[in-house]
Formats: C-alpha cells, structure tokens, sequence
C-alpha cells in the first residue's frame, strides 16, 4: 500500500515521503480499517517535528483521525494507533475506540468530526459548563478547532465572539454563525469584547493559540469567567499571572482531551451519540476548507504547522480522490 511515513523529525513539507510499505497487521483488540479520508490536525506537524507527548518510533506515518471502513463494510471514525497513521491507504486502530460514522455527513466531514468537536463539547461543556446565554469568545474561530467551537456554542444558546486572522477567515467565521467577528491584524481585541458585552467581558474563552491570545484573553474575560486553554498553536506557551486571576475571580482550566480515553471512554462514546445528533439537526457540518489529492498531504500538513489554513485540510488516498462519499 501506499503510505506517507517520516524517517527523521522536522518540518512536515520537509521530512514527509510518499512510499510503498506493507499494510499493517492489527493485533489483539484492533481491526484494520480502509482509509476513506485522513483529517490533518495540528498533532501531525508536532508529530513530525518530534515536538508532540507522543513521540512513535521513527519511521512512522502522520494522521491521527481518520473516516474509514471496515472489512465487512462499515463507514466508521477512528484515531488509528501509531506508528500506523492516517496519510496511508490502510490503518489499524483499537476496536473499543472505533465509532460509527455520521449518515449525515460525507467521508471528508466525518474524518473531520471526531476529535475537534469531542475536544470542543468537552471544553465547552465538561470543563467550562457553558450555559445559555452566555458570551463565548473563541480564538482562531475559521481553524478547525475554532470552527467546531463556534458551532457548539452556538448549538449551546450562547452568543459567540470569534477572532481570526484576515478578511477571508473573517467572512468562514461569519457563515459559521458568529454574532461578531475581530480581525486581530487590525482590531482591538480586548476593546471589541468589552464593547459587545457592555463591559462585562466574556464568560467563557476557548483558547487553542496561546501566546498573546492569552494574554488579550485574561484582560476580557468577565467576572467569574472560565478560560479554557486548549493548546499552544501559536507555538508560545504564556505563564499566566495567578495574582491577577485571584483579584478577578476568573478561572483557567486546562483540557486534554485524550485523557478521557484512559479515564473515562463512556463519556466519550456518550459524547458521540450527542455529536451523530447534532450532525443529522444540521447543528454541527465540519468546516471543509478543502479536499487533498494524497499526493499532496505533504503540502497539506505544512500548511496546517503554518497555519495559513482555513476550516479542516482532508486528505482522500489514492482509491478515492475527488470521492464525495
């Protein structure tokens, strides 16, 4: 089969080689699954860098979610078990984690489904305990971590703030359903929330850049507000000021989603039936920004590392390229 696999750390664009391996073999508890579409996460380009808390051995193939298809025909979701990753034809990925596709939504939707938006519920809802009515304001809201909490929030009663970078992520965050949008290149972003809320700030801030969106975040979150620090896409890890949470009654809360694997999977699984849900409502539709020839997930992946995306990059293997479904 054919497979994208990294044989030395660095940048994706870089280090990424096409190549012909064996399919891989699934052990105890795994079944081998047909890629139908890879989503490319941000995971991947930490994974090739050698910069992720997973470090598989070298060589190994990216791609951390993928929509795929059993043996006996099953469309299904799964985040295939490295060093086996989704830029291949074939994975192997644990049977208790392997879920059942969305009808609602085609191959490149699914793949894009699962870990954006369980990261998404789980920080809006497990840790932030968003509530109707609320003010939510969600970082890189066009990306594909963003999008999703847009979209739950949303869902969830509350009116949403998004940030983004540019005129045309401005215009995906406004399709999205933002009630306001702030373009950081030119905006004051602290003042902007300030001004929608009537001063009160935001309750509720999804955070998956860091650096100096944390930074804005704390000077606009309300009293009593949740910051939900979701990870470090702009590559600077902020150390916040603890006296400052103290005299503001906010609160900052951290979220690893993949810790609820080993913790607690039935919320998981409970999570996904709400999301299948969601998606047959047309509450929640993963924002595609575009479909990728395998040839060139490569590109895709250093473009994700660049964050120069908007919405989700999903990459069809050879079989299925220019497929819907």
């Amino acid at each position: 089969m054919q497979a994208w696999r990294v044989h030395r750390n660095g940048e994706p664009g870089e280090v990424m080689r096409r190549e012909e391996v064996d399919r891989p073999t699934p052990g105890d508890g795994q079944l081998l699954l047909k890629v139908r579409a890879a989503n490319v996460n941000f995971p991947d380009a930490l994974l090739c860098r050698g910069h992720y808390q997973v470090r598989p051995p070298l060589p190994f193939t990216p791609g951390v979610e993928v929509c795929g298809e059993t043996e006996d025909g099953r469309r299904v979701i799964a985040t295939p078990s490295l060093p086996h990753g989704g830029l291949a034809e074939y994975v192997v990925a644990d049977r208790a984690a392997v879920l059942p596709a969305p009808d609602a939504l085609d191959d490149a939707e699914a793949a894009a489904l699962h870990i954006g938006y369980q990261t998404g519920w789980f920080g809006l809802h497990r840790r932030a305990a968003l509530r109707e009515g609320e003010t939510l304001l969600v970082h890189a809201a066009a990306g594909g971590v963003g999008s999703a909490a847009v979209q739950l929030g949303k869902a969830a009663g509350a009116r949403v703030v998004g940030v983004v970078g540019g005129a045309e992520k401005a215009a995906a965050a406004r399709e999205l359903g933002c009630d306001a949008v702030i373009d950081r290149h030119g905006d004051d972003i602290v003042a902007a929330v300030k001004e929608f809320t009537g001063g009160r700030g935001a309750d509720v801030v999804y955070d998956p850049v860091g650096g100096d969106a944390y930074a804005k975040s704390a000077k606009c979150v309300a009293f009593e507000g949740r910051i939900v620090v979701v990870g470090f896409a702009s590559g600077d890890i902020p150390a916040p000021a603890l006296n400052h949470a103290l005299v503001k009654n906010y609160t900052i809360m951290g979220l690893h989603w993949g810790l609820y694997n080993q913790k607690d999977p039935e919320a998981i699984r409970r999570c996904h039936d709400l999301l299948t849900e969601y998606a047959a409502k047309g509450l929640i539709k993963p924002l595609i920004g575009d479909r990728v020839a395998f040839e060139d997930a490569a590109v895709a992946v250093q473009r994700v590392a660049d964050g120069t995306t908007t919405g989700r990059l999903v990459v069809l293997p050879p079989a299925t390229e220019g497929a819907a479904r």
